[in-house]
């Protein structure tokens, strides 16, 4: 079948394509923007092409694309069609999707299970690819929640992280989430399993949870297990073996290990996979840096909502407590920045660094609304980060581009420091060789 991918570097239509080609398929894609994925792409046999062929069979496009031509199939549909032949693991929740998909592909990969996996960053161990080809039932998989992405898909294991107010330019509100949450956890079978986090407010909301393992009104047709719980030896034990940072991480681990428990795998192996996990793409991915006679620490992470950065400023101090700890961010999105604005006020104003740097706001092409981009910027940002600690102020600063950004660090660097370049964006490509 000769299939083409509109969209084709993005995240999860590019490991949706890797899946076809590794099936046999001819993979032709289109994309505005070249990557080391599309690079991938092209070596596993894939053509890149500026318009669809005639004589393709199937098109399938990004859900980025705001306008796909007649008879063509999204991302979503196209996956959702592939969960129905597996026995599928969807990972959802606002966050922590992407490394609890890693730990759980990790551990059913060292039981000999030997899963399909498509997910939303690069792994070391899937040579630095989005996307592992297994030979066995299981299919492993990032649930998006953007667009209600979710509700294509129909899996045997959901694992729910947490809810939050996200994607506020398709959900109207935290309603809005919750009862698309609840619709997509109804498509579990009758012998499905929740796996999700009993200590989550807003989960709580759907479920009111009385640990460890319960069955709902309304929901009583598959187990629900609560992956968070205090009271448990595991939270310890992970602390100690895992080689990431930050308490999120270890919620994580708890996460993929209740995962691994529901498919009846032993405890040793699920342990010592999770103490081999390396980390993934732009998730807390350090790095050690030379420049001229500097020595440094960088980390790149993929953090942009409120949440995730104090998750991930925590974890560097916790890991650096002594260093001093530059962050330089990049706000994703105008809606984001503008709805979420409290709430990067506050977890900015008290965060564990010493400097923090932010350039302008990385604008989503198709996702922004013109009303909104009047209402907020980075400077804006800054003012009231400045305002809510003084005694941060000083060491607040917004620079408008990376050059700027670049011209600043020369003269202020020192050896020992850690910089955290953070953000959604384009940000990834900024580079401090001076």
């Amino acid at each position: 079948m000769k299939i083409h991918f509109i969209g084709i570097g993005g995240i999860g239509v590019s490991a949706l394509a890797q899946y076809y080609l590794a099936k046999g398929h001819q993979v032709s894609g289109s994309d505005l923007v070249r990557s080391e994925i599309v690079d991938l792409l092209e070596k596993k046999g894939a053509k890149l092409l500026k318009r669809v062929p005639k004589d393709v069979d199937l098109v399938i496009y990004s859900p980025a694309v705001s306008k796909p031509p007649a008879g063509a199939k999204s991302y979503p549909e196209a996956l959702g069609e592939l969960t129905k032949k597996y026995l599928t693991i969807a990972v959802s929740g606002t966050h922590g999707k992407s490394t609890t998909t890693a730990m759980i592909a990790l551990i059913l990969i060292k039981a000999g299970l030997d899963p399909t996996v498509i997910i939303g960053t690069k792994l070391k161990e899937f040579g630095n690819s989005n996307f592992r080809m297994g030979k066995s039932k299981y299919l492993i998989i990032e649930a998006d929640e953007w667009q209600a992405s979710f509700l294509n898909y129909w899996p045997k294991i959901i694992v729910l992280t947490n809810i939050e107010r996200e994607h506020l330019d398709y959900y109207k509100d935290l309603g809005h989430i919750l009862r698309t949450y609840k619709e997509y956890i109804s498509h579990l079978p009758k012998n499905g399993v929740l796996v999700a986090n009993g200590e989550d407010k807003n989960i709580n909301k759907i479920f009111n949870f009385p640990p460890p393992f319960c069955k709902r009104a309304g929901f009583n047709k598959f187990s629900i297990i609560n992956f968070q719980n205090r009271k448990l030896k595991d939270a310890p034990r992970l602390r100690e073996i895992l080689r990431i940072p930050g308490e999120h991480n270890v919620l994580n681990a708890l996460a993929a290990l209740k995962a691994a428990r529901a498919l009846k795998i032993p405890d040793k192996i699920s342990f010592e996979a999770l103490s081999e996990y390396k980390g993934a793409w732009r998730r807390f991915e350090e790095k050690d840096l030379k420049i001229k006679n500097l020595k440094l620490k960088i980390i790149s992470d993929y953090g942009h909502h409120p949440t995730e950065i104090e998750a991930t400023l925590k974890a560097a101090r916790q890991k650096f407590p002594r260093e001093k700890i530059w962050c330089i961010f990049q706000p994703h999105q105008y809606q984001r920045t503008f709805y979420l604005f409290d709430d990067f006020v506050r977890v900015f104003s008290k965060a564990p660094i010493d400097k923090l740097i932010i350039t302008d706001i990385y604008d989503v092409a198709g996702r922004e609304k013109k009303e909104i981009k009047k209402k907020v910027n980075s400077a804006k940002l800054i003012e009231a980060i400045r305002n809510s600690n003084r005694l941060f102020a000083r060491d607040v600063i917004y620079l408008s581009n990376f050059k700027k950004i670049k011209n600043y660090l020369k003269e202020d660097l020192k050896t020992g420091e850690v910089v955290i370049i953070m953000g959604a964006g384009d940000i990834y490509n900024f580079s401090l060789q001076m």
